[in-house]
């Protein structure tokens, strides 16, 4: 091979491979596509795209951020209503995924179980269930923090005779009517599912182990515009509920008083819904305001008026063959026990056996906690961006904003591979450590430090979210600097053999 043939290879376009088709592989996938980059495949272990809007197809199952927000900056969308319905949601991608021509990059139902660094190719070597090896030069998971189901462990679950699912794993074979239904959870999916399930439930029992807040649901229907009316609503609508949101996270990060107006719908609400006095003091928050995701829903509290509807609060024993235990000695008796118990939102990609540059495991470098310079890069695991990582969520807004925050950060770096700038991108430890002490230091100053939630990881760091405004981590993430990363050692450019 001659030196201009070469060097026109080493400057191809780096070949991507996203794992994950949910919402934020997607929108990578879109974003490429946009920026004129085609060389990427997207490996998704399910039958279809959509992630959480693919699996969560429970009776009421929403979204709990107003929908103009809750999308695509580059792909508007005349949404029927404020707070979008599963199944409009999972359209919409279903939409951009026809609009920007994603299937020939997709490969359904291909799970990766392993994936390795090779220092001598400079490529990234994937391993699937049945066996077959795929390449990479970048590797980008997207597998999310809210894909793997969290199952209690109670004593004797595997005794109950009845039906137990997840939330998140729905059976619509299953019927719910005149049945003795229990929902373990009173989390984001609990306060969907109960006022769905006490409608067709001949008794509901929903035991709760701390009360959440709830803020009322305003929602509306949105007229259908067309043309250059429909793209001003659209981005009055979304800079509005952004800018809201910003206002709001100073409430949860810095604690100040504005999280207290959220406080004040919650106890007005509960008042106006909620008859019996009892019933209400047990449904009344004992936690700060913010310390868990807060709950927006106007149908939940009226449901415990009902008298087919009971509110357990004493903890949960055990489970038995015909109901759930639970420490007062009470059996209650049930037929169907729906876990409405979240996710493992801190294990990331524990699924993944990921090994980077000598023969490191991605497992051993997070045996204290998850951790990567600005959620997406992990020393000595180049090439490897990671989409919706360690503090990378929101408290208040929208993820997706963080999600395109983070794909500008990967397109840039794609520029740097593919302009020959560097061969590998492999992020520096200080740059890490230095992120990583300055979230943890600022995380234990906000409301998610005050209360056990999903937040935490086993060693009680709040590893999820990003404790400060939406603005910030976009400023942060603009341009990648490359100070911050390694230079090229010995080896070869990523897709050039050796």
């Amino acid at each position: 091979m001659n030196h201009s043939a070469s060097a026109q290879r080493s400057r191809r376009a780096p070949h991507v491979v996203i794992i994950g088709a949910g919402v934020s592989g997607l929108g990578l996938a879109m974003s490429l596509k946009r920026a004129g980059h085609h060389e990427f495949t997207i490996v998704e272990k399910g039958d279809d795209i959509g992630g959480v809007w693919r699996d969560n197809t429970y009776p009421g199952a929403a979204c709990d951020i107003p929908a103009p927000l809750y999308s695509y900056s580059f792909a508007p969308h005349d949404w029927s209503q404020r707070y979008a319905g599963q199944q409009e949601i999972l359209d919409y991608l279903r939409r951009c995924t026809d609009r920007h021509q994603l299937h020939g990059h997709l490969r359904l139902r291909t799970e990766i179980r392993a994936a390795h660094f090779d220092e001598l190719a400079g490529r990234w070597r994937l391993h699937t269930q049945s066996g077959e090896t795929l390449e990479a030069d970048v590797l980008v998971p997207a597998c999310g923090q809210l894909s793997r189901p969290s199952y209690p462990e109670i004593p004797g679950a595997d005794r109950f005779k009845g039906h137990t699912f997840h939330s998140s794993r729905w059976p619509h074979t299953h019927d719910l009517g005149n049945r003795r239904v229990a929902v373990v959870g009173t989390g984001a999916s609990a306060i969907q599912i109960v006022p769905q399930a006490a409608k067709d439930a001949a008794h509901l029992t929903v035991f709760q182990r701390s009360a959440p807040w709830i803020v009322p649901r305003w929602d509306r229907t949105y007229p259908l515009r067309k043309g250059i009316r429909r793209r001003i609503a659209h981005r009055v609508a979304r800079l509005g509920w952004w800018l809201f949101n910003e206002l709001t996270v100073p409430g949860l990060t810095r604690r100040w008083p504005i999280t207290r107006l959220s406080s004040y719908g919650c106890t007005a609400q509960l008042e106006r819904q909620v008859d019996d006095p009892a019933v209400r003091a047990r449904l009344t928050p004992r936690d700060e305001v913010g310390c868990k995701r807060i709950g927006i829903s106007s149908d939940y509290y009226p449901v415990f008026n009902e008298p087919h509807v009971e509110l357990v609060t004493d903890p949960i024993r055990d489970i038995t063959e015909d109901g759930i235990r639970t420490e007062d000695g009470t059996e209650h008796r049930v037929d169907t026990i729906i876990y409405a118990t979240g996710f493992t939102a801190t294990d990331f990609l524990t699924s993944l056996h990921i090994t980077g540059s000598g023969g490191r495991k991605l497992a051993d470098t997070w045996r204290d906690g998850a951790r990567a310079y600005l959620g997406m890069t992990v020393p000595g695991f180049p090439n490897m961006f990671l989409l919706y990582g360690p503090h990378t969520n929101v408290g208040a807004g929208s993820v997706i904003y963080m999600v395109e925050s983070q794909i500008r950060y990967v397109l840039d770096a794609l520029r740097i591979l593919t302009g020959g700038r560097r061969r590998i991108l492999d992020v520096r430890p200080p740059a890490e450590e230095a992120f990583t002490a300055e979230m943890r230091r600022r995380v234990q100053g906000t409301v998610w430090s005050t209360c056990r939630n999903w937040y935490r990881g086993a060693n009680r760091y709040v590893t999820t979210n990003w404790p400060g405004q939406t603005a910030e981590y976009r400023r942060r993430t603009r341009r990648l600097n490359l100070a911050h990363y390694r230079p090229d050692s010995q080896g070869h450019t990523p897709g050039t053999p050796p």
